[in-house]
């Protein structure tokens, strides 16, 4: 009795697996063909864990090899159920994801004027203070102004050798990366381009960037749900959004809205919760008192309605806007009130991210490599 693997594996061609209509060779079920003698051990791996499924292989991978190589091989199948990747919806927006950028969080508001720009730049400078490495992409093109934030306002990022290609090194600053289509743009003129056309300047700073090795890229979007947020979701894999809002009904109303945007079937990137600003008012002379000028606990309520994590509140205080006009956010202070605030959100923020990571498929999982400064993060 002569045979070879060969003549195994062509009887096995005969076979079809189970609810796939192509055979268990040409759907690659078969592992693995042993041939010892006149024994044969064959591995196959099926999808479907029925009990009757598992038999049906076993036997017609016998029957077929005693019928068409010799009766009286002795053979010996072993059946091992995997379950099958899920199939990719057609209709998923998904993009390629950049090297070395461990979590890419989008910071939206759906309406302008709520503070989105201020929020994005504090909690950049509290994640860099926790000792994470941080980037933020301005992708506000209309009116970008996280390089006034930071006080890098008058820089150019400088061309850089990448293996081979040539990028943009990001301006960094407080230990925050940053790129911006303000460094390209005169701030006497207006940009007025078409949808397209910011579109495609907008994946030129993301992947024409030289990031390098980022724990966070943090994406301030501009107000709305455009073109502009449309090619994010196309162009990177976002981890999660934070969505800003000032308590009043307006802006709650546009938030909802930005919210929905990320929750879409074709989307679907998780909402990591929401952040209220302008809260309320405290004078500096009356510490005591709070003024909710804009309404009180809209955001939060909101968070409630939509089943959504509130990260925490932002007061309206002066000293918020004259750091951010001077380019120093209010972030960097040490033993503040503010700052405390911001650390806070922060801390929030990263406790959701690692609970939406662990609950993504393995393909999407994205790694935290330190957590220093984050002892108050619960996993």
């Amino acid at each position: 009795m002569r045979f070879t693997k060969q003549d195994i594996n062509k009887a096995l061609e005969t076979i079809t697996a189970p609810g796939e209509g192509k055979s268990l060779v040409e759907n690659n079920n078969v592992k693995n063909i042993v041939v010892f003698g006149d024994e044969v051990i064959v591995d196959v791996v099926i999808s479907n864990p029925s009990l009757q499924a598992k038999k049906k292989v076993e036997v017609e991978i016998m029957k077929a090899i005693h019928d068409k190589v010799h009766q009286k091989i002795d053979v010996k199948v072993n059946v091992k159920v995997e379950k099958a990747a899920p199939k990719e919806d057609p209709n998923l927006i998904r993009g390629k994801e950049i090297p070395n950028i461990k979590n890419i969080i989008a910071v939206a508001s759906g309406k302008g004027g709520v503070g989105k720009s201020t929020i994005t730049s504090n909690v950049a400078i509290s994640l860099a203070k926790m000792g994470f490495s941080v980037g933020v992409l301005d992708a506000d093109v209309y009116g970008p102004s996280q390089h006034i934030m930071f006080d890098v306002e008058k820089a150019r990022p400088l061309s850089v050798n990448v293996d081979g290609r040539s990028k943009m090194k990001p301006i960094e600053n407080y230990g925050v990366k940053l790129l911006s289509l303000g460094f390209f743009t005169n701030p006497d003129q207006a940009v007025i381009w078409r949808g397209p056309m910011a579109s495609k300047a907008l994946k030129q700073l993301i992947f024409d960037g030289a990031w390098g090795e980022l724990d966070f890229l943090l994406i301030d979007l501009p107000p709305g749900t455009g073109d502009v947020h449309l090619s994010i979701v196309q162009a990177l894999p976002i981890n999660g959004a934070v969505v800003v809002s000032t308590p009043q009904n307006i802006a709650l109303a546009d938030a909802k809205k930005g919210v929905a945007m990320f929750q879409q079937d074709s989307i679907k990137v998780p909402v990591l919760g929401i952040v209220e600003n302008m809260a309320y008012f405290t004078p500096e002379e009356l510490p005591n008192n709070k003024y909710y000028i804009f309404g009180k606990d809209g955001a939060k309520n909101l968070a409630e309605d939509i089943n959504t994590k509130f990260l925490g509140e932002i007061p309206l205080v002066q000293s918020i806007r004259e750091a951010g006009d001077v380019g120093h956010p209010v972030a960097l202070q040490e033993g503040t009130v503010l700052e405390k605030s911001f650390n806070e959100i922060t801390k929030e923020m990263v406790s959701e991210l690692l609970k939406r990571n662990a609950n993504l498929p393995p393909t999407e999982v994205v790694r935290i490599t330190t957590m220093s400064g984050c002892s108050a993060v619960k996993k």
